[in-house]
């Protein structure tokens, strides 16, 4: 007999969780490549506009100023009507940043540009991080958490090369942007035409979790900010956000001055970073599966990561070896992202989860924007060696977090088990 009120409650195939992963990692690489929508051609702006690096800067910061407080309230938006409109509303909006950049005459185009991606950006977190723990299988969702972060990893490794290239063979830097619109409207309209695998309306895989929790007296909407563990979530993403920043912007340069390592060879260990987390996060895809207490696995990875970013800083190894280690210091934390994104799956009461995601992923958007320039005064001090030392240091304060969530998680489940 059927029962068309009723969430299913078998799980659902292999191919339809592969189809939903797919498409929501496609999602997340495509906001992160818009991460990377206007850097990689700054020097063009200041050749034809004649900008300079602090007006270049002030770009970044608005990106991410709108971002992390979008990201918020987006949260709110995706639990009110649902992840799948709202994702398809951030995808439009980068479309528009696109053509914003394409045809900006100005350093008000490029702003305008700028405004658009970060609006467009806010709200991919708790929309796709609701579509998956809606839909995806709960033996799958580890690894739909490790192709969710392998997925934004690459977005930001592409965006150069296709801005890069493009500008280059074209001989236009308008075109390539033409270029990145038309990439983002193919994944609207790939999105379009699969809605049913992304769309959030109903549970695909069976849940007994929360069952008997729909008679409970609703909270008000804003209670789950009441949770210490909701702000200790935003405060790992915070420092963890702080370390990359540092990484990504910075250690090119810093390497460069300790070690007198040509920039030729400096300026791939950013891609070495994000290539060796890309493979930590598909181990740790299956270890999220394996270990109960996730906190134990965020800190071993992490630890390892700080460790070699403090080896890096002491300058006491070898140049190559340094940039190696630097480099290979992204496995530690790309093996600690999908623990990290189940330990705010279990930190999150029920019906809150875009709220939640939304709230501690701001983290992430204010990381960027506050320590950016802190790393740039310390290279401005020529203390190089303290991007590194700075970057162990908040991993290590990320680690601290992360384990006093554990620590919540499992006083909670242990009450509720008696």
């Amino acid at each position: 007999m059927s029962n068309s009120g009723a969430q299913p409650t078998s799980s659902p195939s292999g191919s339809d969780d592969v189809t939903t992963i797919g498409l929501i990692g496609l999602a997340h690489g495509t906001s992160h490549f818009h991460h990377m929508l206007l850097p990689p051609l700054f020097p063009l702006f200041i050749r034809d506009f004649g900008l300079n690096y602090s007006e270049l800067g002030l770009l970044v910061s608005v990106f991410f100023a709108i971002s992390g407080i979008g990201q918020a309230l987006a949260g709110f938006l995706v639990d009110r009507i649902g992840a799948r409109p709202v994702l398809f509303a951030a995808l439009a909006c980068l479309v528009a940043a696109s053509l914003a950049a394409a045809s900006a005459h100005s350093y008000a185009g490029l702003m305008l540009a700028a405004s658009l991606a970060g609006l467009g950006n806010a709200s991919f977190h708790p929309a796709d991080f609701t579509i998956l723990n809606k839909r995806v299988s709960i033996a799958r969702l580890g690894h739909a958490f490790s192709v969710h972060g392998i997925a934004g990893n690459l977005g930001w490794a592409l965006a150069p090369v296709f801005l890069i290239s493009l500008s280059s063979i074209l001989g236009n830097w308008h075109a390539a942007y033409l270029a990145c619109a038309l990439l983002g409207l193919s994944v609207l309209m790939l999105m379009t035409f699969k809605r049913d695998a992304i769309d959030d309306r109903h549970r695909a895989h069976g849940t007994t979790a929360h069952a008997g929790q729909s008679a409970q007296v609703a909270e008000h909407p804003m209670a789950f900010l009441k949770l210490p563990s909701v702000w200790l979530c935003f405060s790992f993403f915070f420092w963890t956000t702080a370390a990359l920043s540092a990484i990504q912007s910075f250690a090119s340069p810093a390497l460069g001055r300790m070690y007198g390592l040509p920039i030729s060879a400096t300026a791939f260990v950013v891609t070495g970073y994000m290539l060796c987390g890309a493979a930590g996060m598909v181990l740790g895809g299956f270890l999220v599966a394996r270990v109960e207490r996730l906190e134990r696995t965020i800190a071993a990875a992490m630890a390892l990561a700080a460790l070699l970013l403090w080896l890096t800083a002491t300058g006491w190894l070898p140049p190559f070896l340094a940039a190696g280690a630097a480099a290979f210091a992204g496995f530690g934390t790309g093996l600690a992202g999908p623990s990290r994104d189940m330990l705010i799956k279990r930190a999150a009461p029920p019906g809150a989860t875009g709220r939640v995601y939304g709230t501690v992923y701001s983290g992430l958007d204010i990381g960027f924007a506050l320590a950016a320039p802190l790393f740039g005064a310390l290279l401005d001090h020529d203390q190089a060696n303290g991007v590194f030392y700075g970057a162990a240091f908040a991993l290590l304060l990320g680690i601290a977090s992360a384990g006093l969530v554990g620590v919540r998680i499992a006083r909670r489940a242990a009450v509720i088990a008696t």
